[in-house]
């Protein structure tokens, strides 16, 4: 759905989102509660306190997407996170793991690797 680059920056808002919430809304919890930039490359991730809803907001060049799911049934893993803590920073791919019903953690998971083949 997203591109999986790891240049992609990812935020998940920690707590209870109001779902009733559209752009606007959205976008005035990064500007105001987090303090952050809404109109720049980056995801937003919000979610309810059943958690089986996610809002995504994300600007593109003019204009913003508002992104959202809805499981029929289950929930988002969304373990870990405190609420007091505003937001978390994750990478592409625990979204992705996110998104598909997975914890942000996956212990079985390929680590990543960065090759340098000439000093520079």
């Amino acid at each position: 759905m997203f591109s999986s680059s790891t240049k992609l920056d990812v935020t998940l808002i920690c707590g209870i989102t109001d779902m009733r919430k559209s752009i606007d809304g959205l976008s005035n919890i990064v500007a105001y509660e987090l303090q952050q930039e809404p109109c720049n490359e980056h995801l937003f991730v919000f979610c309810n306190r059943q958690r089986n809803k996610l809002k995504i907001l994300q600007w593109a060049s003019n204009g913003f997407w508002l992104h959202y799911k809805r499981l029929e049934k289950n929930t988002f893993k969304w373990s870990g996170i405190e609420d007091e803590q505003l937001s978390l920073r994750i990478t592409p791919q625990q979204l992705d793991w996110l998104i598909a019903g997975l914890p942000l953690t996956q212990p079985h998971a390929h680590p990543a690797l960065r090759y340098h083949y000439h000093d520079l």
